[in-house]
């Protein structure tokens, strides 16, 4: 378990503190609980974003599926009924 020192804004303090008693309790380590969640939640979000970006990178590339040697799906499968 790390150790973080830290400085925050004394309003953002003050609500993330009731925030957390609210949710948490008063209990020991409540505050620590909120803000590990906190930090998981910030971080699942930025990754999500980070898999977006790529793949709208990816997208913008695109990509080259060559050219249909087809006219309909009939002609790549066998659709005729026959007996056994």
């Amino acid at each position: 378990m790390g150790t973080m020192t830290i400085n925050v804004d004394d309003n953002v303090e003050k609500k993330f503190r009731a925030q957390a008693k609210k949710v948490h309790g008063e209990r020991k380590g409540a505050l620590g609980q909120a803000i590990t969640e906190a930090m998981d939640l910030w971080i699942a979000e930025n990754d999500q974003l980070e898999t977006a970006h790529s793949a709208l990178a990816l997208m913008e590339t695109g990509q080259d599926l060559g050219t249909r040697k087809y006219r309909t799906r009939d002609d790549i499968h066998d659709r005729s009924t026959g007996t056994c």
